[in-house]
């Protein structure tokens, strides 16, 4: 793991180096890298850049007054896309939708394709059990009885909660590290709450979500057939909205495509990639990456 220090605080990150095409994946909440560790391998020839955004499930806080809201976030991302000196990147979010937003910022330039896998889009932030937490948040003390109540394993597993986010299950080992940050410091709850709280009205959202038809670079847009979180719907409506949009529907999976579906979706990903020129290096990568 490489750290780097921002504007807002410090980014921890995972690079798999190599000469290939960048791909930057974005997370959950309060998720990490971790939710990408079944498709990365598949992405061979491809520079793969997983930074741990301040959703909940970062190691290292925040600056006190940092702007956690969505677009604050978005901007995070793409001051960390700018510090690393990145440019042709390919954008790919699961879960949280946010990252959209960097598209509307002067920094969307560095960003040439974008991949949008069953995420919060439109006015659906924060979606389902999403409200229910930012509800907790808002209550003095609430998120750090949920942080505790997350140790429990039966209560991390649960249909309605995080345990439905996937058809195959989140291994638990993983689902605890993601709340495990959150659970020991009182500054990360702080960060995690600010987020959890971030999401403007629908009309603002509404209102974002149409100039985002102003990107016109390629979209793959990625759905699943089985998510309770993010509605059917609206993976033919995002793909719409993009000028250059496709879409790709995923079987047998529910929010986290890469967690159930991983082979797919990484074979959707690679082919979308080669059809927008962006094939990968036949290079080896570099020794310890």
């Amino acid at each position: 793991m490489q750290g780097m220090e921002l504007s807002s605080g410090p980014i921890d990150y995972q690079d798999t180096g190599g000469d290939g095409p960048v791909l930057v994946f974005g997370h959950g909440v309060p998720m990490d890298g971790a939710q990408w560790r079944k498709v990365v391998p598949l992405l061979d020839g491809y520079r793969c850049i997983l930074p741990t955004l301040p959703l909940g499930g970062h190691r290292r806080p925040m600056h006190p007054g940092a702007d956690l809201s969505h677009r604050g976030v978005a901007r995070l991302l793409g001051e960390f896309i700018e510090q690393l000196g990145l440019d042709d990147v390919t954008l790919v979010l699961n879960d949280w939708g946010g990252g959209q937003f960097l598209l509307l910022e002067e920094q969307s330039r560095r960003v040439a394709r974008l991949v949008l896998v069953a995420c919060e889009a439109f006015d659906n932030y924060p979606p389902g059990p999403g409200k229910a937490l930012a509800a907790v948040c808002r209550i003095p003390g609430g998120l750090r009885l949920l942080t505790q109540l997350m140790r429990i394993p039966a209560v991390r597993s649960h249909p309605k909660g995080y345990g439905g986010m996937s058809r195959r299950g989140v291994p638990d080992e993983i689902m605890k590290d993601w709340f495990a940050p959150a659970t020991r410091s009182k500054a990360i709850r702080r960060d995690f709450a600010k987020f959890a709280t971030s999401a403007p009205g629908r009309e603002t959202l509404l209102d974002w979500s149409r100039q985002l038809a102003g990107f016109d670079r390629p979209v793959l847009v990625v759905w699943a057939d089985e998510d309770r979180l993010m509605p059917r719907e609206h993976g033919p409506r995002l793909a719409e909205l993009y000028p250059k949009g496709r879409l790709v529907e995923i079987t047998d999976s529910s929010t986290l495509v890469p967690e159930d579906q991983p082979e797919q979706l990484a074979a959707a990903i690679r082919d979308f990639l080669h059809q927008t020129g962006a094939a990968p290096s036949t290079g080896a990568r570099p020794e310890g990456r």
